[in-house]
């Protein structure tokens, strides 16, 4: 351990609730495993939990930190959702001393009742929070820590010791001293902790930490922009058609504002019922999803977004506004293509960002570098282009996609997260083109590039990504259009960083008793306004009968199920277990999902009129074939009107749990004969 280490450890070596700030690179873990060490070692029968919000933080913490310097002494095991022992969380922690999981693990085990499963947060004596920043708002974190809070204000005195860890709490979006304060010190009242950094010794810690040089790509605006031009020209003539009025005033095509415009309008033309405004409304989406991606990556990019849209709709289109949006596709198609295949117009971005990785990668075969973009989609645009760019390939760029692990197709499963992170680290990998997914944790000392590919992040997005350079020498690129938001937003960022160190400090230099005060006063606070909302969530919940309310597609309004058709499954998966259900769908691909402990994927589910995705099917306890909705492709008909939700959390009636075996004995009268 270094000085500056074991100086902010000192409080949590007595016991106390504390976070630990330290920058990316500083060693936070490290410090993390030799207070876990120490408290091991001094309270007999002492159980440690280390929560990470990664999936790939768990392997890494066990293999490169906790095991090397624990694993001898100690009872360890790593525990991530696509392990087996996942599923007897309880008996894991019962039979180990220290426990490496993702924060979900843990809330559902806290939840959880059966036997086995469940854990209290009173077996732990020691709670290690990585990213501890994250413990605000619905955060899986701050559910935990809820708990902990609760049960704390009740006078529960077993519970463990917290020991947060983080690069930067941030400021919560204040752009003032006062309430960056504050939001530290909701930080601080959610974890139960004070905040201490390295004081004594912070030269010491600036001689260790060196930060990259940073510096911006800067290209000018595409003189000319046919392609984009003929998109906007179609996009106007969608709306030419809409007959919007002056009532709906829309902003700038190619932009997020624009984008949350069809949004609204979208909604409004569903609980309308004007098919035309809402189908109008998502192809006017896609159109600005293709200037965007025209805007970050390559024209071809965007013609293909369109393409691929555009390649399933003919055999869904079901009235007069479906027949003039594809109309118009198919007419414009072969100028689209044209402008899109002509390099003179091609985004100049892209060229500024060859020669930025050109410049790094040139230097030797030793050179290691992650790209972050904001999409999935971008990640793949650019991991086509770097692929099939001659010049990075003779340079000896070896590149791989990192996004985060989900269940569509552009996501990763988490052992692919795995294994693409492990090729990087060995070096048979030598660039990441990246979603945020990396930004935070990944340890890779070798890598001595990271560009930022047109993202506006806030200031904890910026420093941790900056640190994920950790090489000597390393640089930090920002690729910006001039005079572009990114290049606004790097600044302000930098000045929100200099503005949460302060924060930090007037924290700290508060007298323990002010402190523990206002911490307290939050912590009640926090608890009041978290029963009044769970009260006003569950008067909601009961606002309609389920009898009462019917759900038609989002995409041809057609009714297909009543309320009380829909049961949940572990609370999670919410399924319509009517048999007439499967006449008004159709099934496409099985979705590549591995099979969990009850259950396991089916297909893709879709609307039999629209083809608008519905959901999947899942094959539960190797019986039941249901599927599995999402209400976000559904309108509710209730008594007071049509009604949206993104999700089942926000409908109001009651669902009630699946019961398989009145599932099993209404399905085969016969099989309990």
């Amino acid at each position: 351990m270094d000085i500056y280490q074991e100086e902010v450890v000192q409080r949590a070596l007595r016991g106390d609730n504390i976070i630990i700030w330290l920058p990316t690179g500083g060693g936070k873990t490290r410090a993390a495993v030799y207070v876990a060490k120490k408290h091991l070692e001094n309270n007999p029968g002492a159980k440690v939990a280390v929560l990470v919000n990664k999936v790939h933080l768990v392997d890494q913490h066990y293999n490169k930190e906790f095991k090397p310097y624990l694993g001898r002494d100690y009872s360890l095991v790593p525990i991530s959702g696509d392990c087996d022992q996942k599923d007897f969380f309880g008996c894991e922690v019962k039979n180990s001393d220290l426990v490496i999981c993702t924060a979900q693990i843990l809330e559902n085990a806290l939840t959880n009742q059966e036997e086995g499963k469940h854990v209290e947060l009173s077996q732990f004596t020691l709670l290690i929070i990585d990213e501890c920043h994250h413990t605000h708002k619905e955060g899986v974190y701050n559910k935990i820590m809820r708990r902990y809070v609760a049960q704390k204000l009740k006078g529960e005195r077993r519970l463990p010791q917290i020991l947060g860890l983080t690069a930067s709490p941030g400021t919560g979006g204040a752009k003032s001293i006062k309430g960056a304060v504050e939001h530290v010190l909701q930080i601080c009242a959610n974890l139960d902790s004070v905040i201490v950094s390295s004081k004594v010794y912070a030269p010491e810690l600036k001689k260790k930490v060196p930060r990259p040089r940073k510096r911006f790509d800067i290209v000018d605006r595409r003189p000319q922009d046919p392609f984009g031009d003929h998109l906007k020209f179609m996009m106007q003539f969608i709306h030419d058609f809409m007959a919007l009025g002056p009532d709906f005033p829309v902003r700038e095509f190619g932009t997020q504002e624009y984008e949350a415009d069809v949004v609204i309008l979208e909604k409004k033309g569903v609980t309308d019922r004007n098919r035309l405004l809402a189908q109008c409304s998502l192809h006017l989406r896609q159109y600005n999803d293709a200037l965007l991606i025209n805007d970050t990556v390559r024209m071809v990019d965007a013609f293909r977004v369109l393409e691929s849209y555009y390649s399933t709709k003919s055999s869904t289109a079901m009235d007069g506004t479906d027949f003039f949006l594809l109309g118009l596709y198919q007419e414009n198609k072969v100028e689209l293509r044209k402008l899109a295949g002509d390099a003179r117009f091609e985004n100049p971005k892209m060229g500024k960002l060859q020669n930025t990785l050109l410049e790094q990668f040139d230097q030797g075969e030793h050179s290691r570098g992650i790209l972050f973009s904001k999409t999935r989609k971008s990640t793949h645009c650019l991991y086509d282009w770097v692929s099939n760019n001659p010049a990075l390939q003779r340079a000896g760029i070896r590149a791989a996609i990192l996004t985060g692990a989900g269940n569509g197709i552009n996501y990763m499963t988490q052992n692919e997260q795995k294994d693409t992170i492990r090729k990087f680290r060995l070096g048979s990998l030598n660039l990441l083109i990246s979603t945020s997914v990396a930004e935070e944790g990944l340890d890779i000392p070798e890598c001595n590039l990271v560009v930022r590919y047109g993202l506006l992040t806030n200031e904890i997005a910026q420093q941790q990504a900056s640190g994920r350079a950790r090489a000597s020498d390393s640089v930090y690129s920002v690729v910006a259009q001039a005079g572009g938001r990114e290049v606004r937003r790097e600044l302000l960022n930098e000045c929100l960083e200099d503005l949460t160190g302060r924060a930090i400090g007037e924290v700290q230099r508060m007298e323990p008793r002010e402190f523990q005060m206002k911490i307290t006063d939050l912590q009640k606070e926090a608890l009041l306004t978290r029963q009044l909302t769970e009260q006003l969530k569950s008067k909601k919940k009961s606002r309609f009968s389920a009898a009462m309310v019917q759900l038609s597609c989002r995409g041809c309004f057609v009714l297909v199920a009543f309320g009380n058709d829909i049961k949940v499954i572990e609370n999670a998966h919410h399924v319509n277990i009517n048999p007439d259900f499967e006449r008004y769908y159709h099934t496409g691909g099985k979705i590549p999902l591995k099979t969990f402990e009850d259950w396991e994927s089916g297909r893709v589910i879709s609307c039999a009129a629209c083809g608008k995705q519905w959901g999947m099917e899942m094959v539960y306890k190797k019986i039941a074939l249901l599927p599995i909705l999402a209400i976000e492709n559904f309108a509710m008909e209730t008594p007071e009107g049509r009604k949206l939700a993104k999700k089942w959390k926000d409908v109001e009636f009651t669902v009630k749990e699946f019961n398989f075996n009145t599932y099993c004995s209404n399905k085969f009268p016969n099989m309990f004969d």
